[in-house]
């Protein structure tokens, strides 16, 4: 009974949550961060400034929430690009250029919210503990793309780097664990790279998956940041294409098939 007698409080509250935040967007997305302003956005829905952090707490508050929303629809958006591209008989260097050009899309779709995550940081601001988990969930789905490499001289400096970072994180472990699996769990050669952490193992293949997803944020994030900032405007080349070559140099680097 308690509980149905506040059900409609709690959706008014949620209504209006999400009213704040969409004025937030558009504030963004017209200026940028430093166009975002609690006072304006009480002023148009007609609220109190004092009625307003009945529902955030202050601007920091707000963008926790923005920052938040943003992760986990970049991650849904990857998501459902990795389920398409695993139907059929699509390699696994397809699937990677399927990945990038998905990142690609929704960053500029969305670019106010791209660089909310990826942009300039906001100064006197620190982002909750949890984007970080948030964070690896946009680039979980490269994982075990990258598992299945068979990486070549150009990244083996990059593939050591990780493969001390497996054995250090018990929280890079888990999110290597988590969407490659197989990598994780795999048998590698005696002459492959392993090393002993505070978990057990560090496969040669959890490696390859976690150099070669740092290695792809590194390249989606310079070639997207740019895109999404006007950097290519009066340039002949397409942000795509560009993007693409990039993740055929990765590929190539990796042996991805």
């Amino acid at each position: 009974m308690e509980r149905a007698q506040q059900g409609p409080r709690a959706r008014y509250r949620e209504q209006t949550r999400a009213e704040i935040k969409d004025l937030a967007l558009r504030q963004l997305a017209d200026g940028g961060v430093t166009a975002l302003a609690l006072t304006r956005i009480a002023k148009e829905m007609g609220l109190s400034g004092p009625a307003l952090y009945r529902y955030f707490t202050g601007r920091d508050d707000l963008l926790d929430a923005l920052i938040r929303d943003a992760y986990d629809d970049a991650a849904a958006a990857m998501a459902r690009a990795a389920a398409r591209s695993a139907k059929g008989s699509r390699g696994v260097r397809a699937r990677l250029h399927d990945l990038a050009e998905a990142y690609r899309a929704w960053a500029v779709d969305e670019p106010h919210r791209y660089l909310l995550l990826q942009g300039a940081p906001i100064p006197g601001y620190v982002a909750p503990p949890d984007t970080l988990e948030r964070a690896r969930a946009v680039l979980g789905p490269f994982l075990p793309l990258f598992a299945t490499g068979n990486p070549g001289p150009a990244v083996a400096a990059t593939v050591d780097e990780m493969t001390a970072w497996l054995t250090a994180e018990e929280s890079v472990r888990a999110w290597v664990a988590q969407y490659a699996p197989e990598a994780a769990e795999a048998t590698e050669p005696a002459e492959a790279a392993e090393a002993t952490g505070a978990g057990g193992a560090v496969t040669a293949a959890a490696a390859h998956a976690l150099a070669g997803a740092v290695l792809a944020w590194a390249q989606l994030h310079g070639s997207v940041s740019l895109e999404v900032a006007g950097q290519f405007a009066g340039m002949a080349h397409r942000g795509g294409t560009l993007l693409g070559a990039q993740m055929e140099l990765l590929a190539d680097a990796f042996g991805l098939e």
